[in-house]
């Protein structure tokens, strides 16, 4: 008999899941319908802030396969359908046209949950006026686009609210736009994934780019002119005049529906998965991408991270289990790298706090140094921080901060943390040199050179 597998979620998890166990599968053997409620299928919402400050031309860039493209490979997939209700007991899912309002139950054989993440989205006065602005969809970023057009000639002036990595990278696209800039942040320092020392380079940084960044900014609502369209943003200080605002507060995982549905959620709100990303007690439901819950390998307790190198991977081990083969997902070390015009920030592993919250000793090491040989033409400094378990000398976490080159050295530390290295095997890896690339020293090989000066002292005393 024919088996159906059914998809909440057209994008990376989603629809990797689908595609894998298409490739493992043949529609004889298992028919796929996959529910997505954008008008898009796979593709990159990290990729949307480039596109919105046109680095990428078209949006049509940022799409690795159409929904036709997966109709013609067997898939099923329905676009503008959302679904409304899983029904755990009887093995179906009711879904709606948002075009016609149409409403249906599909049974299903296998189920796979991609329903991903959304934007934060406080509940200010003001929070729905027009001209105010999530991304995380093409949709949204097609409407903040059309936003902007709105916006007339003259002096223009977008206000982000928030300092992480949707923050800064829509503070750079709203700067290629053309906007007066200001960021408005809650926290001591923008990008709070980062120490506050760390952030605080990354806070001069964009000052000295034309971004006006205010700290400990509680925004308390959010103004409206006469036609209706935002004109402001208050904070319990001041009120920031704006055209547009762009809400880059972060994102929660998508996760009503299934919580409806009673399948289990975790502390942060995500879908708790087992190492085949099978949904902990429900044998045929499966969910990977922003939506579920990861182990961190460093920590060892699950988080909350919403990036797309892990929804595909998500999808690839979905899809292969229920194609019939076999993969697991062993968990994640925290690595992200982002950048705000020429600097770079990358960070890896824990930050003091969370390595106070597990109750893990430590000691740290900061260290400046060049991408490239001092001598050579264009060499930049980068900081680079670094964390390491009292006595042990256990690698932690690594933060780095500076121009070109400095963000993908990050990798480096994020190998050692998977294997488990110290610091002080660190200082022997054998990593290229030439001096266009690299110090005959790497700037993260100083820096574990330092920590484990730090272990041993630690240790002594």
């Amino acid at each position: 008999m024919t088996e159906r597998l059914v998809v909440i979620g057209g994008d990376a998890a989603g629809m990797s899941a689908a595609s894998q166990a298409r490739r493992l599968k043949g529609p004889e053997e298992l028919s796929i319908v996959a529910f997505e409620r954008g008008h898009f299928s796979s593709y990159s919402a990290c990729g949307i802030p480039y596109w919105v400050g046109g680095d990428v031309a078209e949006r049509d860039d940022l799409i690795a396969r159409t929904p036709e493209e997966h109709r013609a490979r067997g898939i099923d997939l329905r676009t503008r359908t959302e679904v409304t209700e899983i029904d755990v007991a009887g093995r179906r899912v009711r879904a709606v046209d948002r075009e016609t309002g149409d409403a249906y139950w599909t049974g299903y054989d296998k189920l796979v949950i991609g329903t991903g993440a959304r934007p934060v989205r406080p509940p200010l006065p003001g929070i729905d006026a027009p001209g105010v602005h999530g991304v995380q969809t093409l949709d949204d970023g097609q409407a903040l686009l059309d936003s902007l057009d709105r916006t007339g000639p003259g002096r223009r002036r977008a206000v982000v609210v928030g300092a992480g990595y949707i923050g800064v990278e829509m503070a750079e696209a709203m700067l290629n736009r053309g906007f007066e800039v200001t960021v408005l942040n809650r926290g001591e320092q923008p990008m709070a994934t980062l120490d506050p020392d760390m952030g605080r380079l990354v806070h001069e940084a964009m000052d000295g780019l034309g971004i006006t960044t205010v700290n400990r900014a509680a925004v308390t609502a959010i103004r409206t002119g006469p036609d209706g369209r935002v004109s402001g943003v208050e904070t319990e200080a001041t009120t920031y005049p704006a055209d547009v605002v762009v809400l880059g507060i972060g994102v929660e995982p998508e996760t009503e529906l299934a919580r409806a549905a009673g399948l289990p959620l975790g502390p942060h709100g995500g879908l708790l998965t087992d190492l085949s990303m099978r949904v902990v007690g429900h044998e045929d439901i499966w969910a990977g991408g922003d939506c579920v819950e990861v182990l961190d390998l460093v920590a060892k307790r699950t988080r909350h991270i919403a990036l797309g190198t892990h929804a595909n991977k998500h999808g690839q081990v979905i899809g292969a289990n229920v194609g019939g083969g076999y993969g697991t997902f062993p968990g994640v070390v925290g690595t992200a790298v982002s950048k705000v015009c020429d600097l770079e920030i990358a960070r890896t592993g824990l930050r003091e706090k969370d390595a106070r919250a597990v109750g893990l000793r430590f000691v740290t090491a900061t260290i400046e140094s060049t991408g490239r040989a001092g001598y050579y033409p264009g060499a930049a400094l980068m900081t680079v921080k670094m964390l390491a378990e009292y006595r042990t000398g256990r690698l932690l976490g690594v933060q780095i901060v500076g121009r070109e080159g400095a963000a993908k050295r990050v990798d480096i530390a994020a190998v050692a943390l998977t294997a488990g290295m110290t610091v002080e095997e660190m200082t022997a890896l054998d990593l290229g040199y030439a001096p266009p690339f690299s110090p005959v020293w790497d700037p993260v090989l100083v820096a574990a050179r330092k920590a484990s000066t730090a272990v041993r002292a630690a240790g002594s005393g």
